[in-house]
C-alpha cells in the first residue's frame, strides 16, 4: 500500500473549514472536490459529514496518495479520485450539489482558474454551492504583508502562479451564473468564498 502523504497545512486548516462546511453543505448530498491533494481533507470532512457522498479528484500523479488515505479511513462515502484537469476535463452537467476546492487557485494559471469556474458552473445542479478556500487579494490590495510576500514568492517560482483577486473571480463567476453568497474570514489570513449557482 502507498504510504499516506501528509500536508501540515491541510491538518491545520481542516477544523475551521469543516465548521463552515457543516453549515454550507447541510442540505447537500453529492460533493465534488477539485484538487484533493493528499486526500486528507476528503477523509476528514466525509467522516464528519456522513450524509455526503464525497467525490475526490486530481491530476493522475496525486491519485495514489488520495487512494491511500481513503483506504486507511475505511469510509464508504469517499469515492476514488477522478482524473480532473480543469483545463480539459468534461464532467457530466448538473451532477453535484456542491463543489469544494482548497488552496488551488493560487497555484493554477489564471486561465486555469477561469476554466475551473466554468467547470464548476457546468457540474453544479441549479442552486448548488461552490466553496473555494485560500488566500485572496481584494480590489488589488492584500489584506496582510504576509499575503503580499506569498504572492511574490509564488510568482518567483512561476509567473503563472499568484494570489488571485476576489473581484476578478467574482466577475467571471457571475458570467457563469455563480453568485457570491457568503465570505468567511479564516485563520492565517485566508478566506472561504461561497458561490451559489443560479436556479433555472
Amino acid at each position: 500500500m502507498t504510504e499516506r502523504a501528509f500536508a501540515q497545512a491541510a491538518e491545520k486548516n481542516a477544523a475551521p473549514i469543516l465548521e463552515v462546511l457543516r453549515h454550507e453543505f447541510r442540505d447537500c448530498g453529492e460533493v465534488l472536490e477539485i484538487g484533493s491533494g493528499t486526500g486528507q481533507h476528503a477523509v476528514t470532512f466525509a467522516s464528519d459529514l456522513d450524509h455526503l457522498a464525497w467525490q475526490t479528484s486530481d491530476l493522475d500523479g496525486n491519485h495514489a496518495a488520495i487512494e491511500a488515505w481513503i483506504a486507511s479511513s475505511g469510509l464508504a462515502n469517499v469515492h476514488a479520485p477522478l482524473s480532473v484537469d480543469v483545463r480539459t476535463v468534461d464532467l457530466a452537467p448538473d451532477a453535484y450539489d456542491a463543489v469544494y476546492s482548497s488552496n488551488t487557485a493560487h497555484i493554477m494559471s489564471m486561465d486555469a482558474v477561469l476554466d475551473m469556474l466554468a467547470l464548476v458552473a457546468r457540474a453544479l445542479r441549479p442552486g448548488g454551492i461552490f466553496c473555494l478556500y485560500g488566500p485572496f487579494s481584494r480590489g488589488c490590495r492584500f489584506n496582510t504583508p504576509s499575503n503580499e510576500q506569498f504572492d511574490r514568492q509564488l510568482r518567483a517560482r512561476s509567473p503563472r502562479m499568484g494570489v488571485r483577486d476576489l473581484a476578478v473571480l467574482e466577475e467571471h463567476a457571475d458570467r457563469h451564473g455563480l453568485k457570491r453568497e457568503n465570505l468567511y474570514a479564516m485563520p492565517a489570513n485566508n478566506l472561504l468564498v461561497v458561490w451559489r449557482k443560479e436556479s433555472k
